[in-house]
């Protein structure tokens, strides 16, 4: 014949060596086979608990080849508890891939879910958010208040929130007309509350009365709250929530919300959540009245947070009534107190250790000075990218003589000079940190300023990118106290 080829020998057919191996050929499933077998081994070892028709079964798999028992889901016979302590094991990157396997695996892997930032919100009306993702405790619900359009290609990005914009959003980037209506959301709540009563977490935006109010009756867990475009109104509706211990209130952002939080939510908000232990008021509005009602009945308040704040003159002196007040922090705050009344009406808060001033405008001797003698029993003070703060405004710190530590960063009119001038005076002081402030110079350094840095524990030394007193100083002993190393 003229046409001859030589045929080559058929291969064998390699038997896998077992059925995990021929299933699953990614390493990190493979980990989770292994696991099976594992508890399978150690179950031999003592009665198993399993009923003799699931013996048959696994003894029947067994006398089958390997190619027809690799067409049977063999996970079918693990209960669906040992599954989730499997699925826990494995790292958040093979969630997602793993259910996507079958309607099993991904109702059991939504059973693991516990924090989700909702995007639509017909998915929390429809229930669908219940049967998804059954055992939520953090839930957030702000962009899905928005209905922004999703086809947009202009997404804006706050540290809040991050919305689509279409172009027509002048004057604000959330007008009102882009939320949804206020029946719509205590819809949605309503449903929220009744099917999850463990919730932990709640974000929401624009909330009303009856929304809150029944979020407080349902869910008598709830820990941590954050309220967006917040009003006085909208305030009345947490009063029932009395295991309420962290508390996040945004009134007024330039550019998206506009709304009013005055004395008269602070007061509903201090009759209402009197176990609160940490407080941040961003963008709101308010006076002496409503910060001493805070105090007055919120004697579990350790940390208050002022964000952009609206306050009206003479608000510090209520902060005396913060018995345990242990944290102060003012941020991006255009002015503390215009007037914050004579000295001698300020009082002062002794339990205070950490006092934090982030990106505010530190213009005012008066307030400033007021500021400081109010905190005079601080022990850690942060000055963090605060504009104004030159050598005159930093000497009024030397009111606080019990200060341990200080960290200093992008304040660049504070000086050499001013930085020694007070914190000679601190006998206490144990750990300086100094980071990009431009005008304080390493040829500057006093000798009664380098013997300061001698004894102290801790040291970050670095004002500008010239600075070379951090490595002239390594092996010296400067800044090696108690065994701990210089930094």
């Amino acid at each position: 014949m003229p046409y001859l080829q030589r045929l080559k020998p058929k291969k064998p057919l390699n038997k896998p060596s077992s059925w995990p191996s021929f299933w699953f050929k990614d390493k990190a499933h493979k980990h989770v086979v292994v696991k099976m077998q594992l508890d399978t081994l150690s179950l031999s070892k003592t009665p198993s608990p399993l009923p003799p028709l699931e013996h048959t079964v696994s003894a029947e798999l067994e006398k089958t080849s390997p190619l027809k028992s690799s067409k049977v889901d063999l996970t079918a016979l693990l209960t669906d508890e040992l599954l989730l302590r499997i699925f826990s094991k494995l790292p958040d990157c093979q969630r997602n891939p793993n259910s996507l396997v079958c309607k099993r695996w991904l109702n059991l892997q939504g059973r693991l879910v516990h924090s989700v930032k909702l995007l639509d919100w017909d998915f929390l009306i429809s229930g669908r958010l219940l049967s998804r993702f059954p055992n939520l405790t953090d839930v957030d619900l702000v962009a899905a208040c928005i209905d922004s359009p999703r086809s947009s290609g202009i997404l804006l990005t706050h540290k809040f929130l991050s919305v689509h914009l279409d172009s027509d959003f002048w004057p604000e980037f959330v007008p009102e007309k882009n939320l949804l209506p206020p029946a719509l959301i205590d819809r949605g709540l309503r449903v929220l509350a009744q099917g999850f009563p463990n919730l932990r977490k709640l974000v929401l935006n624009a909330a009303t009365v009856s929304g809150l109010s029944s979020v407080a009756e349902e869910c008598p867990t709830l820990q941590e709250l954050e309220l967006h475009r917040c009003t006085d109104l909208s305030l009345r509706g947490i009063s029932a929530c009395k295991n309420l211990q962290i508390l996040k209130l945004i009134g007024t952002v330039d550019g998206f919300y506009s709304s009013v939080v005055s004395d008269i939510g602070l007061t509903f908000l201090a009759n209402g959540c009197k176990r609160v232990v940490k407080l941040e008021l961003s963008g709101c509005e308010g006076s002496y009245d409503g910060i001493k009602a805070i105090g007055q009945c919120c004697h579990m308040l350790e940390e208050l947070t002022l964000c952009d704040h609206r306050m009206d003159g003479g608000w510090m002196a209520a902060l005396s009534f913060c018995g345990n007040l242990k944290t102060l922090r003012l941020q991006s705050c255009k002015r503390i107190d215009p007037t914050p009344g004579p000295v001698e009406h300020l009082g002062s808060l002794p339990t205070l250790e950490r006092l934090q001033l982030q990106r505010c405008q530190l213009r005012d001797q008066q307030s400033m000075k007021s500021l400081m003698l109010v905190c005079d029993a601080v022990r850690e003070m942060v000055f963090q990218d605060c504009w104004g703060l030159d050598n005159e405004m930093f000497t009024f710190a030397s009111h606080c003589r019990r200060v341990k530590i200080l960290s200093l960063e992008g304040c660049s009119l504070l000086t050499t000079d001013g930085l020694e001038s007070v914190i000679l005076s601190w006998k206490e002081l144990q750990r300086l940190r100094v980071v990009s402030c431009n005008n304080i110079k390493d040829s500057e350094v006093t000798p009664a300023l380098s013997s300061l840095f001698s004894v102290l524990k801790e040291l970050k030394w670095s004002p500008d990118s010239q600075s070379l007193l951090s490595s002239g100083l390594a092996g010296t002993g400067v800044g090696k106290r108690r065994g701990k190393i210089f930094k």
